[in-house]
């Protein structure tokens, strides 16, 4: 029995941790699309190389090439 009260309890945590990085996911595509539109840059672009490039590695090039 305390085995499937385990499997439970890590079947929560990946929810929470999935529901939790699915926010900071679209949190950051929408940051950096704003931040390109106040930086009057091509915020759709932005926002599709933040999303679409290997998530983290799009995030760091924009915030290296945001002058």
């Amino acid at each position: 029995m305390e085995s499937s009260g385990l499997s439970g309890l890590t079947l929560l945590l990946v929810v929470i941790l999935g529901v939790a990085f699915l926010g900071l996911y679209i949190w950051s595509i929408v940051w950096a699309y704003n931040d390109a539109k106040i930086r009057n840059q091509h915020p759709v672009l932005v926002a599709i190389m933040v999303a679409l490039l290997s998530w983290p590695l799009g995030l760091v090039i924009w915030l290296i090439v945001r002058r």
